[in-house]
């Protein structure tokens, strides 16, 4: 699977908004799944199916994240005087993530800005230590970075 940008997001990049501005203070969430990763970023998430294992926010606040103040060579950082870390809600699996603006509902959208990848080891849109998540244990994510293509 390839980065999944939604519907709503292109249509904003497109239209209004800088990616940056978008996804101020917005959230970070990696999932873990027993029925499939979401089949796009426009795709709601399923209770109990798609279940949230770690919300990374600004140093284990709850606060949310922001991104460097500028991208360069078509790539856009997390802002690195940031902590982006939380204690994992629920012990699972990771198996994709979701970059949301605030106050997405995790619904049906084609107006929800998003962006979707999987996680792995190696190879995937978020490559992490370990796919295993524990409960209460603060987990960091040191580096992320989103990057659009040439064409």
């Amino acid at each position: 699977m390839a980065l999944q940008l939604s519907t709503g997001l292109r249509n904003q990049l497109l239209d209004t908004n800088p990616f940056r501005t978008i996804f101020n203070l917005g959230a970070l969430t990696v999932f873990s799944t027993s029925a499939g990763v979401p089949a796009s970023a426009d795709a709601a998430l399923v209770g109990g199916t798609h279940v949230p294992l770690c919300v990374y926010s600004n140093n284990n606040t709850g606060t949310g994240i922001t991104m460097a103040a500028s991208a360069s060579g078509g790539v856009i950082t997390k802002n690195l005087s940031e902590v982006w870390s939380h204690a994992a809600a629920n012990s699972g699996t990771a198996a994709f993530w979701r970059l949301t603006a605030v106050g997405d509902t995790g619904a049906l959208s084609t107006t929800e800005p998003r962006v979707q990848g999987l996680c792995n080891t190696a190879g995937a849109e978020m490559n992490l230590d370990s796919l295993s998540f524990t409960a209460t244990t603060v987990y960091t994510l040191d580096n992320f970075s989103i990057s659009l293509p040439t064409l």
